[in-house]
């Protein structure tokens, strides 16, 4: 059971990037977290407080994703925390943590708690740094995994539309997914983030690679623009006034220091088959690599499988995206074939688009901005449901109808009279 009396003699490091909901059983709870969530420790995280305890929590996430952490107030007993428990872990996303604030000094329910995987047990009433200190020792304290992961999206030939891929994939996975996320542009010469987002940052991902010296967590903030609530952009400068001749290990400490604070990282990596951009896809947790229905693109994937597979030879292999596809009077290998020869499947296959790509383009938007409901919006979502290894990419609201379905459904199993 958490034992927090010396916090405030002790250095709490700030809490990243991620989001936090918490779900109260008492009014005085509710408003410690709100107020917590003014600290200056915990600017970076995205906090949302509501009423109800666990069962509020279960009805939340039945129909969508979990976010990073969940507290959950329970007051003993006739709250049912272990049930609650039980029940809310069928709809816990991987990585989710979860706080409980209970109101017993009761060990054996502090390790049944634990044994079932929640995190922390805080004894109520529970002091605002106390709180932040829990959340805080859940990314920060020695020996627990960075709280974020990498995803590098690679096209296997110039113009192929991997920078848009990876846009529009970042943006759902923060919109859509909930997931606090950082797009960082590699190519610092022709890089196309801040315009797909329409955005004019005056500083980027250069003033962190050409004077790594310089580099902390601090830099890295202020480095970051703000998309939306859930996105931030590390962009490329795009200027031409010095050459770019980048060391292998260029990019390690910036996205160390991004994976370290935020739960997704995207990074855009440029058409070149270089020391660093190898050593980037290498070391990527996840890697989306974007393709056409043609020839070259076909035999560009297959080599880049094989150089990545040596590096890579206990990770997921990479994902293949074909894009592109359905271009009038254009002969294209179709994805049977093209994932035949590759002998990969193919993850996604994204049509064939232009006047959507192009307004998006063009309007500095995305595509879910233009046409949220669209086939390619639910593509991207898809995908970025898939990549953080959640089943569903779009689980409907509950329908009005579905309680009396659902009660008709079980009145028709055999032995079961209706009620």
């Amino acid at each position: 059971m958490a034992d927090l009396s010396e916090t405030s003699e002790r250095t709490i490091a700030p809490v990243p990037r991620i989001t936090i909901q918490a779900f109260c059983e008492t009014g005085e709870t509710a408003a410690m977290i709100e107020g917590a969530a003014l600290d200056r420790r915990m600017q970076k995280a995205q906090v949302k407080v509501r009423m109800g305890g666990g069962a509020a929590a279960i009805e939340a996430y039945r129909h969508a994703p979990t976010p990073n952490v969940i507290v959950i107030e329970t007051q003993g007993s006739r709250s049912k925390p272990i049930e609650c428990l039980d029940v809310l872990a069928e709809f816990c996303d991987e990585g989710t943590r979860v706080l409980v604030i209970g109101h017993l000094n009761d060990v054996a329910l502090y390790r049944q708690l634990i044994h079932r995987g929640v995190s922390d047990y805080l004894m109520a009433p529970v002091e605002p740094l106390t709180l932040i200190a829990a959340i805080s020792d859940l990314y920060t304290a020695p020996g627990v995994k960075p709280v974020g992961r990498t995803v590098a999206v690679y096209g296997v030939k110039g113009g192929i539309g991997a920078s848009t891929v990876a846009h529009n994939f970042a943006w759902s996975v923060a919109r859509d997914q909930g997931v606090q996320t950082v797009i960082a542009d590699l190519d610092i010469a022709f890089g196309t983030a801040s315009l797909n987002f329409n955005q004019d940052p005056p500083q980027g991902i250069a003033e962190a690679v050409f004077a790594p010296e310089r580099l902390d967590s601090a830099l890295v903030e202020r480095l970051l623009s703000k998309c939306s609530d859930n996105l931030s952009l590390l962009s490329a400068p795009a200027s031409l006034d010095r050459t770019i001749d980048l060391s292998e290990p260029a990019f390690d400490a910036l996205i160390e220091y991004m994976r370290a604070s935020v739960p997704c990282v995207v990074l855009d990596v440029p058409h070149q088959w270089n020391a660093w951009t190898k050593r980037v896809l290498t070391a990527a947790d996840e890697i989306l690599i974007v393709a056409g229905p043609d020839l070259a693109c076909l035999r560009n994937a297959k080599n880049l499988l094989g150089a990545l597979k040596h590096g890579r030879p206990n990770d997921q292999a990479p994902r293949i995206l074909l894009n592109g596809v359905g271009v009038p009077k254009r002969p294209e290998i179709g994805a049977a074939e093209f994932s035949k020869a590759l002998e990969a499947p193919i993850a996604l296959t994204i049509p064939f688009e232009p006047t959507l790509f192009g307004t998006a383009a063009n309007n500095g938007q995305m595509i879910a901005e233009i046409q949220s409901g669209s086939k390619v919006a639910d593509l991207f979502n898809d995908l970025a449901a898939a990549t953080l290894g959640r089943p569903e990419a779009r689980r409907g609201r509950p329908s009005l109808l579905e309680p009396l379905l659902a009660k008709l459904a079980s009145a028709k199993l055999p032995g079961r009279k209706a009620s």
